[in-house]
């Protein structure tokens, strides 16, 4: 039993039988809840010691349908769900020998990798089919629709491009002066400037509420890792593409043991090296979001 009724427990195995660990779903809105979605862990996995079996648990918020009809999910709920079990899996695969480095504790740039990755099976027309069903004749999504939502995925990309950049740039502006400035919003214009940030274009997050840098260490210089993220998440996608098989096994072997088993056992650049042997480079990202 979990902590409340709409919490489901499942056992996770290996592919030999044997437990590997828990994993909660806690998926509906109530109340007591606060809002979001997230992933965490009630325990690490680890080897150390006798170690640990990882107990991960998945929080989202989507609504709750009335008794005896199916829950229904929009497509941007569809995707975090499976953004935060891909979260999920990177607890439940580790296989490390310390709890320090075990699952998602690992650097701030490399976090969202194994999250962001697992979007991307989300519109593969093998996992689509089953889950995509309409409510009452239980049929597919049709091709034409799918394509239509695909395509939109790139409305006003570029402008969300500049916009994400201009405020990532000017993280990194703050973060390198020794002192904050006297006049930040005068700083803001002028670093602005001379980026030649088009006038058309705001900043995602002007100066006065860019509470992510600073709120504390974990953003502060690094808002950019929600960029290099989708670079290294659409690179690591483009190697299944490359093989004509979104589930290659040889390359999804690769993918558990380098990136969601690995942790943060060794150094990012070295884990994915060994997933994609090389580094990764911003073409993907770019197609993916049409411009290129």
């Amino acid at each position: 039993a979990a902590w409340h009724p709409d919490a489901r427990v499942f056992v996770v195995k290996n592919a030999d039988g044997s437990e590997r660990g828990l994993f909660l779903a806690d998926y509906f809105a109530r109340p007591s809840k606060r809002s979001g979605a997230w992933m965490s862990a009630l325990q690490s996995g680890y080897r150390l010691g006798h170690g640990a079996s990882p107990v991960i648990y998945n929080i989202m918020n989507f609504a709750k349908p009335p008794v005896g009809e199916p829950a229904l999910l929009s497509v941007d709920e569809a995707k975090t769900l499976f953004h935060e079990f891909g979260h999920a899996l990177h607890g439940m695969l580790t296989d490390v020998t310390w709890p320090s480095v075990s699952g998602t504790s690992v650097s701030r740039d490399f976090v969202e990798l194994p999250s962001q990755l697992y979007e991307h099976w989300l519109t593969v027309p093998a996992v689509l089919e089953k889950h995509a069903l309409h409510v009452k004749t239980g049929k597919p999504m049709p091709k034409a629709l799918l394509d239509k939502m695909l395509a939109a995925r790139t409305f006003g990309a570029g402008f969300a491009t500049v916009e994400f950049t201009a405020s990532a740039l000017m993280d990194m502006a703050y973060h390198a002066r020794a002192e904050a400035p006297e006049a930040p919003l005068r700083f803001e214009a002028e670093t602005l400037a001379e980026l030649h940030m088009p006038d058309t274009i705001a900043m995602r997050h002007r100066t006065p509420h860019f509470g992510h840098v600073f709120s504390g260490e974990g953003y502060s210089a690094g808002y950019y890792s929600y960029m290099w993220s989708e670079v290294l998440d659409a690179d690591a996608f483009a190697a299944f593409e490359e093989t004509g098989d979104p589930f290659n096994p040889a390359l999804a072997e690769r993918l558990r043991k380098n990136i969601y088993a690995a942790g943060g056992s060794k150094d990012p650049e070295e884990l994915y090296t060994a997933f994609r042997g090389k580094m990764p480079s911003p073409e993907a990202m770019m197609a993916k979001r049409g411009l290129a």
